[in-house]
């Protein structure tokens, strides 16, 4: 935690009581906490003090001297992260999420049941149970207890994917690994009709087979950095489109990293996730960071793997950065993350929503 100015309070001021005849009204709202880190840089940026009011930063630059203050001189000031790729029903963390650095999640298969799970102020995109084959992955192992939602043709797809709409899922997964898997037509249906919803899918595919068979039916990302070689074809077709990186989550294989540093060359779009549940350490990861490290991305691109990506990618405009009217989503750090990204694993402080977690 970093020091903090003579008189200040890290943590929420709690409301006054009430006294009997002050006038004050007993049920009052309390107004917004307002306060500031001052001293810090702010990352990429410079020597910036970040005023919060409420859940959002009010303003970027010099505080009022009247303000309630938070030191944090010689500290570097990052968004906190988005893990594209959790599993929360399986592995209930979202606490240890929060109060290790990260803001937001994307959930990549949970039971129907799940999209009604609430982990405020942890924001939770949902895909639900991933649309697979009779029988298909992960029905016949860990994901047997709702994790996917079998169909046998077109239409029962079709109807999968609205279903998954309709109870509020924000992207839909298809697994193309092991067997029995979707046909080709069925999987190009389900891509389809989630497009029509606007929705975004994304494939569970290991090896160069199975990533080509995800490319060739229109999928837009991938859920895991393939471990497979990956042929010129999967490079070229996934150029525009994203990988989700989970590289610990698969034991960091050489194959896998040399698979990122390819897709990433060729222009994918990398976001970083842990793949927690199948890991099964909350919160920003230093092993992943470090395997992000050997696969090319130098500290300015892990960050943004990690922030900006993310929150552009899924459309979460309230989280990436730290600017003006923005969540109050704040990592406090012993060191600059762009010449020592490993330091976003380890932060002196965490602010989620203006409320400190760490």
């Amino acid at each position: 935690m970093p020091a903090v100015e003579s008189g200040a309070n890290p943590k929420p001021t709690p409301p006054a009581v009430p006294q009997v005849g002050s006038g004050a009204e007993p049920n009052a709202t309390p107004a917004p906490r307002r306060f500031a880190l001052v001293g810090g840089t702010v990352v990429g940026v410079g020597r910036r003090d970040i005023t919060v009011q409420g859940a959002n930063i009010e303003a970027v630059g010099q505080a009022e001297a009247a303000i309630e203050r938070i030191d944090v001189s010689g500290s570097y000031l990052a968004p906190a992260f988005i893990d594209a790729h959790v599993h929360l029903t399986y592995f209930r963390a979202a606490e240890a999420l929060l109060s290790r650095g990260v803001a937001a999640a994307v959930d990549l298969a949970a039971p129907l049941d799940s999209l009604t799970l609430s982990v405020a102020p942890l924001t939770l995109l949902q895909s639900g149970p991933m649309v697979t084959a009779i029988g298909g992955y992960p029905t016949a192992s860990w994901g047997s207890a709702g994790y996917g939602l079998e169909v046998a043709s077109r239409e029962a797809a079709e109807a999968a994917v609205d279903q998954l709409f309709k109870a509020g899922a924000a992207i839909i997964k298809v697994p193309f690994t092991g067997e029995p898997t979707l046909s080709d037509e069925i999987a190009s249906a389900v891509v389809a009709r989630a497009h029509a919803h606007e929705l975004k899918v994304v494939a569970h595919a290991l090896s160069s087979a199975e990533a080509e068979r995800a490319a060739n039916a229109g999928v837009d990302l991938f859920a895991h950095t393939p471990t497979g070689a990956l042929t010129e074809t999967t490079l070229a077709a996934f150029s525009s489109r994203a990988v989700v990186s989970t590289l610990a989550a698969f034991g960091g294989s050489a194959q896998t990293v040399a698979n990122l540093k390819a897709l990433r060359a060729r222009g994918t779009t990398v976001l970083y996730g842990t793949d927690l549940g199948n890991t099964r350490d909350a919160g920003i990861q230093a092993s992943e960071i470090e395997l992000l490290e050997l696969s090319g991305l130098d500290g300015s691109a892990i960050l943004e793997a990690g922030t900006s990506a993310p929150a552009r990618y899924f459309g979460l405009s309230s989280l990436g950065e730290l600017a003006v009217g923005k969540r109050a989503a704040i990592l406090v750090l012993a060191e600059d993350p762009q010449a020592e990204p490993k330091t976003l694993a380890a932060p002196r402080a965490v602010y989620i929503d203006g409320q400190i977690r760490r």
